[in-house]
């Protein structure tokens, strides 16, 4: 009797996975059943039924979910901007970014989307000599003209998901960037990330 009450616990255990299902554009994040409305389906990154309100994605009333049936957590949204405010400035991609500051360049848009700034060039503002040739002046200028414009500034760069990355020399959409960090012209972020205000967690492009 015993051994037939273990084998039926373990039945249910094995039927209650394979019921669980994953978003087919994103198997990590799993489609479960909402128990406070069984005309909606809650979207987690936790396997946990019930699941826990606080930590859901959102809900939805379609499988898969879209723009107009999603709704998002605002409890998850301000854990996920806790989160890039903490460790968004340690990604790989921002990393990379953030490097490209350190290239000499004029006024350019990384793949990324980041902003940054070459040196501005200065007006020589210096008169000229009366009755003399102003050739070494305008050579002395030249010089100082072309260090300058091979110096880079800093700027901002933006941390975006990668569902939709821009093309080179683009920046990425609105609802796709997480957050923003400002660099300096040797290429090293200042302080962590901003969050957007602008990110969506489902778009036409996918979750």
């Amino acid at each position: 009797m015993l051994t037939a009450t273990f084998r039926f616990a373990a039945r249910n255990r094995v039927m209650s996975y394979r019921a669980l299902s994953s978003l087919s554009s994103n198997p990590a994040i799993k489609v479960l059943n909402n128990p406070n409305s069984p005309f909606t389906h809650v979207l987690s990154y936790l396997e946990t039924e019930p699941p826990s309100e606080r930590l859901a994605i959102g809900t939805t009333t379609a499988n898969p979910p879209t723009p107009q049936s999603f709704s998002e957590n605002p409890k998850f949204i301000t854990i996920l901007n806790e989160v890039v405010t903490e460790y968004g400035h340690e990604d790989e991609d921002l990393i990379n970014q953030a490097r490209a500051f350190a290239s000499p360049g004029a006024f350019s848009i990384g793949a990324g989307g980041g902003v940054f700034f070459g040196a501005a060039k200065r007006p020589n503002k210096r008169p000229k000599r009366q009755g003399g040739s102003s050739a070494g002046d305008s050579s002395a200028s030249a010089q100082t003209e072309a260090k300058g414009a091979g110096q880079a500034r800093g700027g901002w760069v933006h941390l975006s998901d990668r569902r939709n990355p821009p093309d080179f020399g683009r920046i990425a959409w609105p609802e796709d960037i997480l957050g923003s960090v400002e660099v300096d012209d040797t290429g090293t972020i200042i302080g962590k990330v901003q969050p957007s205000g602008t990110y969506r967690v489902l778009t036409n492009a996918g979750m």
